[in-house]
């Protein structure tokens, strides 16, 4: 990152040296301001875009027409460098209709979402420019619109659901009149893409506030629009002896408050939908509070949910998968071997591995399983767990055998055997094959 911020620094130079003004903006500026490390770094000038791509040897006119090109300073980094200017009108709720260049920093930053993201900096002189009070409410630890927020909200649905990230993210209030327009705008933000939707909430997964972000998604009436099926968790009551911490909704966000940091996102999600099976299953018998194949039924909803978001098909797999098989490690002490090992050996074991003990530590704190399971993965070698087929679907077409639905059963009932050390040879294995599916019963 310090050579993003050198280039961008070389970026303001050259443009100082053309004859223009030019400022770091938005969120590093905030970032800066706050002792944190920016993400990126974005230049803000009154340099137009044909001043731009005249002045530096190769650029991108990503975004001309709205005063944004990319100068490229190295074979795989560019600046983005933005031309001051006022939109006007927002017909699609994202782009604007019409975009005037100004030379005023001033007027160039009434069109930002976010007090705090709305900050200009001269890194030359070290000066910050606020024009919207920023710093502020920055000290203060309060996410607020610039100007109206009806109006900043008109202009891109998507800031609702921003706002709500920069609050968690930072531990910051969001501002009564911000909060109140996110409360009454909330339905709109159905106009926005499910992908635009689906990477904001996996940033507010990740970022390491999760459950805050999720609290306040609730509360600010965007969680029944985005997902209801997290709502529907709310007051889902639980058998207390497995779950003295409460109802399903308080069991999820104390599990999102567990997410290890870094956190992969199919993790993030996998922990945050691997109970929503359980609002459509819940029943009081006359022994317990019961959830009957909640299982399969979050499953089920799980994966319209990734649909719905645009998951890819691989995230998808994998979010389906920690829902599918978050209950099976309650019984991994009493699986036989070749099923244990068939577990242990799920793609991207270390997620569910990771998904079942902060789900033990959000409920009753009891770790035993989580302990067999990361034992016994630590004292198998691989190549017991996975270990090489002894024999082939070729094996059997040379033994005889017409290939067929059955191949696939005989081949998985010696795979058993083999991880169950029963069989140790291809010779062993063919004679049990023989033995066990006589080849004159196969044909």
């Amino acid at each position: 990152m310090p050579d993003t911020k050198k280039h961008a620094l070389q970026v303001i130079q050259s443009l100082h040296q053309a004859g223009f003004h030019a400022f770091l903006v938005g969120g590093c500026v905030r970032d800066l301001l706050l002792g944190r490390e920016p993400a990126d770094f974005d230049v803000s000038t009154d340099a137009t875009p044909d001043d731009v791509m005249r002045i530096f040897p190769k650029t991108y006119a990503v975004g001309a027409q709205f005063g944004v090109v990319l100068v490229a300073v190295s074979d795989t980094e560019t600046i983005e460098v933005a031309t001051f200017r006022s939109d006007i009108g927002y017909s699609d709720g994202r782009h604007p209709d019409e975009v005037r260049f100004t030379k005023s920093p001033q007027e160039d930053v009434q069109r930002r979402d976010f007090t705090i993201n709305g900050l200009l900096l001269d890194p030359i002189t070290d000066e910050v420019l606020d024009y919207v009070g920023g710093r502020k409410d920055l000290e203060a630890g309060i996410i607020r619109t610039i100007g109206d927020p009806e109006k900043r909200f008109a202009e891109d649905k998507l800031r609702m659901l921003r706002a709500v990230r920069f609050a968690a993210r930072f531990g910051y209030i969001l501002e009564r009149g911000t909060m109140e327009t996110i409360q009454k705008l909330a339905p709109q933000i159905h106009q926005v893409s499910a992908e635009r939707v689906r990477d904001e909430l996996t940033k507010m997964l990740t970022e390491g506030r999760a459950r805050l972000a999720f609290f306040m998604l609730y509360a600010a009436r965007l969680l029944r629009e985005v997902l209801p099926e997290i709502v529907a968790m709310k007051g889902v009551e639980q058998p207390p002896e497995f779950h003295p911490e409460g109802d399903v909704f308080i069991h999820t966000l104390l599990l999102l408050d567990n997410l290890p940091q870094p956190c992969p996102p199919t993790l993030a999600w996998g922990a945050l939908l691997h109970d929503v099976g359980k609002p459509p299953t819940f029943r009081k018998a006359p022994d317990r509070i019961r959830f009957d194949n909640h299982v399969d039924v979050g499953v089920k909803i799980a994966e319209g949910i990734c649909q719905r978001l645009h998951f890819s098909n691989e995230d998808t797999e994998q979010i389906v998968a920690l829902v599918d098989n978050h209950m099976r490690f309650a019984h991994a002490d009493r699986m036989n071997e070749s099923t244990l090992k068939k577990f242990l050996r799920l793609p991207a074991f270390d997620e569910h591995l990771e998904l079942h003990r902060i789900d033990c530590l959000s409920s009753n704190g009891i770790t035993e399983s989580y302990e067999y399971a990361r034992e016994k993965l630590r004292t198998m070698p691989p190549e017991a767990i996975r270990p090489h087929p002894l024999i082939t679907g070729q094996d059997l077409i040379n033994a005889g055998y017409e290939p067929g639905p059955r191949f696939k059963e005989i081949l998985a009932t010696v795979e058993d055997a083999q991880l169950e050390g029963r069989l140790a040879s291809h010779e062993s294995a063919m004679e049990f094959v023989k033995r066990e599916f006589p080849l004159a019963a196969h044909k």
